[in-house]
């Protein structure tokens, strides 16, 4: 834990402690410290207060005894089982290599050692332990008891069991003294204690590895130097001349009775050889003089090939400072140095800390390994990695492949410890998230300080994105419950994809509306996104627009294909269409027409692309609009003619005409554009207006033809054309008018494909016909109309036959069939 810093120090006098596993106790900004604990540990704060204090106290009333490793007891607790399993770890090979029963001294103490263990292994039932996937303190005493259980218990507890008197029971039988062995699983603890030391910024680090690694070899040499001796006295008695001590003279003094040696001396001989078969350095007179101790001494030296090596590399990495550990522990100097001079808080001192331990144990960042690689082969190894993931992000439900592609390529991964907040709650985000694996929570906090869970985010779920997509200012606070991988985006990047992929935009927007409808605070910012939808798709059809206005067509072509809507209008109401026909860009019309949009829309103000084309001059485009069936459905087609007529617009006059327009439409007064032609005197105009079929007898809301208002004028040849045109129309009309009299006495009768007396089921629909002069030409148009050219006879409702067309009366119902079916 880190100590109160001074008030004023140089930077290079301030320290940190040790650095310890990271407190799984970290306070999150909103003040939920205490709630973090009893979401941990499964407590109710309604029932009792939880405290930090509780915890490293090892004590939870509602759960049972459970120890947490920071417990200050149990601290020193591993220190004391410590130095007993130094003491085991080199005393075990001793006492397999030079004694057959322990001396009742020796005796004693490894029974106090043995109980000891055991002790330790029952403490181990109680001990919480940090997940290795979730980084989560574990206090369940039935996973902790099952851990153990799984792992070390069984070794732990044979290491426990007093081999030496177990040998003296079977009668010393010497394969029972092989099962000593299995103490030295107790040399963990000592690894488990130099792996501290070494990240312990405290203590230098050169120190703490030449020291580990001094150890290293003493062990391993104390160790052989054991087996040489145990070698030796495993010959009978007779044949111990015939070993590598046995055989051995120093001057004149020989070691042929070298049982009745002082045992340091022994040992001392031991070692010596070990030492110096591990230096191969040459024999002199020990040497090996048997096949067991050959075989033994060819093992020991290959292994001493491999101990050479790792201690040749460790030095050699000490030297020149390239370790992994070295690079940690001298980046955790720098950032302890920045946070004393920076006077940073406890919780973001744990925090940083803990994400530096992450980092080195886990090595989880793919900067450091990718750094080198080009960035399209980083490319290729992120959508490999990535994009099954994001494809299964609920957001990103119906994107496109290329989309997707994008995305993946921006992702970087990043891992959050237990109880950090990601997110605040009214901050400004500028981050995308994507759980890959873990547990957050999202949560409201009300204006007291209250919080309310609103829902866990699980896989395949996102966070961060009604900020970004929105720009709203964050909804709720973003938690972590358990040690998550996450897929960062920033908002630039992903703010430029949008930009170019933006139909895939729409389609997230949509996702992020039904994907929240249970959630209750997304449900309130509805209307952000809905007017944020609009304010996208406004935006769109302004870009789409730009284009057809300039007569872009490629960037017209490249929105429309990722999924602009070719129909969507402006603000007035104006399609891609209408500008195009405005400005006559033909290929631009072409394009849209073949896209599907209407030809036939109407702006605001009720223009149609046609029109625009007209208006414009612009016929090739007005051509082509009309072969794709555009109509010119001009609303108060009066008063635009007669507004052309008086601003001398013959040409736009001319082709509004020969498209359709009625030359007869009337303004508010019911005035036709002859009246104003003719008032105006435009005898050219009036002609063509006449052409193409404008009445001169029609009258304006005073009662005026435009034969009146030219006399008025006192255009003589306009007089002349218009009374000219007033004869024609006059003539025209009263032959229509004779003829339409003449149809009003012609009789009609309705004919029907079958007898009158058929069943209903075979009855059919009849046709409607002017009764004509002959029968005979009324039964040839009522075969060509009911397509029954096999009958000849006409009936009537009562089933008698028709012989004159004089006996039809009007409206008369008759039957048409076949010779056979009239008799």
């Amino acid at each position: 834990m880190p100590r109160r810093e001074p008030e004023n120090k140089d930077s290079s006098e301030e320290t940190e402690f040790e650095v310890e596993e990271l407190n799984d106790q970290i306070k999150s900004s909103t003040g939920s410290r205490f709630r973090l604990l009893r979401d941990e540990l499964g407590l109710d704060l309604t029932r009792r207060r939880f405290s930090r204090d509780n915890v490293l106290n090892g004590f939870n009333s509602l759960k049972g005894f459970v120890i947490h490793p920071d417990n200050r007891w149990y601290q020193l607790w591993t220190q004391f089982i410590l130095i007993w399993a130094i003491y085991s770890s080199f005393f075990t090979p001793f006492e397999f290599g030079f004694f057959r029963g322990l001396p009742k001294k020796l005796f004693l103490l490894d029974i106090a050692g043995q109980v000891a263990f055991l002790v330790d292994i029952a403490l181990q039932f109680f001990v919480a332990y940090r997940d290795d996937q979730t980084y989560r303190m574990v206090y369940k005493r039935t996973t902790i008891a099952l851990r153990y259980l799984k792992s070390n218990f069984v070794v732990d507890f044979l290491g426990c069991m007093p081999w030496d008197a177990i040998y003296h029971a079977t009668g010393r039988k010497e394969e029972v003294r092989y099962l000593l062995w299995i103490r030295l699983s107790r040399a963990r603890k000592v690894t488990d204690f130099f792996h501290k030391m070494e990240k312990d910024i405290r203590i230098n680090y050169l120190f703490t590895r030449i020291v580990k690694l001094i150890i290293v070899e003493l062990y391993c040499t104390h160790t052989a130097a054991c087996i040489f001796y145990y070698l030796a006295t495993t010959l009978p008695a007779s044949h111990e001349g015939h070993t590598w001590i046995g055989s051995l003279k120093m001057g004149d003094y020989s070691y042929t009775n070298f049982r009745e040696i002082d045992l340091s001396k022994r040992y001392w001989i031991s070692l010596y050889f070990a030492i110096v078969t591990m230096a191969t350095v040459g024999y002199g007179d020990i040497h090996a003089v048997n096949i067991r101790e050959m075989i033994f001494i060819m093992i020991f030296v290959s292994f001493d090939m491999i101990l050479g090596a790792y201690l040749i590399g460790n030095m050699t990495a000490l030297i020149v400072k390239g370790s992994k550990t070295e690079r940690f522990r001298d980046k955790m100097t720098d950032l302890i140095k920045y946070m004393n001079r920076n006077r940073l808080g406890k919780d973001i001192r744990n925090q940083i800390k803990g994400h530096l331990r992450l980092q080195y144990e886990s090595s989880y960042t793919e900067a450091a390994v990718l750094q080198d690689i080009p960035v399209s082969i980083r490319a290729k190894i992120s959508q490999k990695i990535y994009k099954t993931l994001i494809e299964n992000v609920s957001l990103f439900k119906g994107c496109s492949s290329e989309f997707i592609n994008q995305i993946v390529i921006k992702l970087h991964e990043e891992f959050f410890l237990p109880g950090e907040v990601i997110m605040e709650q009214g901050n400004v985000v500028d981050q995308l998230y994507f759980v890959c694996h873990g547990v957050l929570e999202e949560v409201g906090i009300g204006e007291d300080g209250s919080e309310e869970t609103i829902s866990t985010l699980k896989p395949n779920s996102s966070f961060g994105e009604v900020s970004i997509l929105c720009n709203v200012p964050q909804p709720y606070t973003v938690r972590v419950c358990e040690l998550c991988r996450l897929l960062r985006l920033d908002k630039e990047s992903f703010t430029n994809i949008l930009q170019i992929y933006f139909f895939d935009g729409r389609t997230i927007l949509n996702n992020l509306l039904e994907g929240k409808e249970s959630n209750l605070r997304i449900k309130q910012n509805e209307s952000d996104i809905t007017f944020h939808i609009g304010k996208q798709e406004a935006e769109l059809a302004l870009r789409v627009n730009n284009a057809a206005y300039h007569g872009d067509l490629y960037q017209l072509k490249g929105l429309i294909n990722a999924g602009a809507d070719p129909n969507k209008t402006d603000y007035d109401g104006r399609s891609p269409l209408h500008l195009a026909a405005s400005k006559g860009y033909e290929d631009i019309a072409f394009f849209l027409i073949q896209k599907g949009v209407d030809v036939n829309a109407s702006d605001k103000f009720g223009n149609m692309p046609l029109l625009e084309a007209i208006k414009n001059g612009h016929d090739r485009v007005a051509s082509l609009l009309a072969k794709q069936g555009a109509s010119l459905n001009i609303e108060d087609a009066g008063s635009h003619l007669c507004r052309a007529v008086i601003k001398g617009n013959s040409e736009f006059l001319k082709r509004v005409l020969s498209f359709g327009i009625d030359p007869n439409s009337k303004d508010y007064n019911h005035r036709t554009p002859l009246h104003v032609a003719a008032a105006e005197g435009l005898y050219l105009t009036a002609k063509m207006l006449i052409e193409a079929g404008a009445s001169v007898l029609s009258k304006d809301r005073w009662g005026n033809s435009a034969l009146d208002e030219a006399h008025t004028c006192g255009n003589k040849h306009l007089i002349k054309l218009l009374e000219d045109a007033k004869s024609t129309q006059l003539s025209k009309s009263h032959n229509y008018s004779q003829e339409i009299r003449d149809k009003m006495h012609q009789r009609r009768c309705t004919v029907f494909p079958f007898h009158p007396w058929d069943p209903k089921e075979n009855r059919r629909v009849g046709v409607v016909l002017w009764v004509p002069h002959t029968l005979e030409e009324l039964i040839n148009m009522a075969a060509e109309h009911l397509k029954c050219f096999d009958r000849s006879c006409i009936l009537s409702e009562d089933a008698g036959k028709i012989h004159d067309v004089n006996m039809i009366y009007d409206g008369q119902k008759l039957y048409f069939v076949s010779g056979t079916q009239s008799t």
